[in-house]
């Protein structure tokens, strides 16, 4: 089962100083065999990628980097990341989720749905056959998270440093690849905290770099003038330096106009078949793939499996292996 982290039993303060600066100078020189081994083994570089299977050659997720998850409320960032968080642990990473809006628990029972890709609620999991084979999945899922997966159990605010040396720890002693911090507003004094926003970040991207580690960071959108606007990386909240100090910008927007369409006019709606949800990709520093580095990702959504599909009659995914397609 995957292990649970808290401040009571691991003391985070030994990991928040920062690598000793004398390590960070060196020669110019230094660097020149690393340059030339990455050309030359480019395609065996270590990679990740987002869950479908069709963005491929458009996104991944790199090491030393940062990317910030953006959305307004409701419009089911948490969600994508702990979808992301699965498909990674599929593609043989670690991960470490940090939500300071949703108890370890909680967490965990919704990625497990998603796990077992179908609604736990179903009339086939009643009675004791259902209960049985219900409880048999789960426990599956339990042992696939073990060596894989870590939450660090802490709710409401965080102290900025405390949430530093956490990841530290996790890339340090536990060996992890991916940590996911949600939210940024947790860990700074308020939203008006525009310095304390942008040296937290400045932190994380620091941190990612010297370590290797991936950080995904999750943040909220300002207040739309109407709901039916697709958001831009200048909408975030707070500070405008964070988009520019992080590595990728993804935002998370909901497709309200289809869903008023569709309560109104039902299978008659103009636009049952446009996606439910878009992923914008409006940052990708280090991009050095051929096509569209900064692509609009279409994604529909599968209610009882709680899932982003990548086409409105796509099975749920299997994360057990990558691609996500039980064979």
């Amino acid at each position: 089962m995957a292990i649970v982290l808290t401040p009571d039993t691991i003391d985070f303060s030994q990991y928040i100083k920062e690598t000793d600066n004398q390590t960070k100078v060196k020669k110019a020189s230094d660097y020149i065999d690393y340059i030339k081994s990455r050309l030359r083994t480019k395609k065996d570089q270590k990679v990740s990628y987002l869950p479908w299977d069709h963005t491929k050659e458009n996104f991944e997720f790199r090491k030393g980097e940062v990317t910030l998850w953006s959305g307004q409320n409701g419009h089911g960032k948490s969600l994508m990341t702990s979808q992301i968080a699965l498909s990674l642990i599929g593609q043989g990473e670690k991960v470490c989720i940090a939500s300071f809006e949703m108890k370890p628990a909680v967490t965990l029972q919704r990625m497990a749905r998603m796990w077992i890709g179908c609604n736990p609620f179903m009339p086939e999991f009643q009675g004791d056959k259902g209960i049985a084979a219900l409880d048999d999945m789960y426990d599956q899922f339990g042992t696939w998270t073990d060596g894989t997966m870590w939450l660090y159990d802490q709710m409401g605010t965080a102290d900025a440093q405390t949430v530093i040396g956490m990841v530290r720890y996790c890339a340090k002693e536990l060996g992890i690849s991916h940590i996911f911090v949600d939210n940024l507003a947790k860990c700074v004094k308020g939203e008006d905290d525009y310095n304390g926003q942008k040296v937290f970040v400045d932190e994380l991207t620091s941190v990612a770099r010297d370590y290797e580690v991936h950080i995904h960071l999750v943040h909220h959108l300002k207040k739309p003038p109407n709901e039916y606007a697709m958001p831009d990386k200048h909408d975030n909240k707070g500070s405008g330096a964070i988009t520019d100090q992080v590595d990728n910008v993804m935002l998370v927007w909901r497709n309200k106009s289809k869903e008023d369409d569709v309560k109104t006019e039902g299978s008659f709606a103009k636009s049952v078949e446009d996606p439910d949800h878009y992923l914008l990709c409006r940052k990708q520093r280090n991009y050095e793939g051929s096509v569209e580095g900064e692509p609009t990702i279409k994604l529909w959504f599968h209610r009882d499996a709680q899932q982003y599909i990548g086409q409105p009659k796509d099975m749920p995914m299997w994360f057990v292996n990558y691609p996500h397609v039980l064979t």
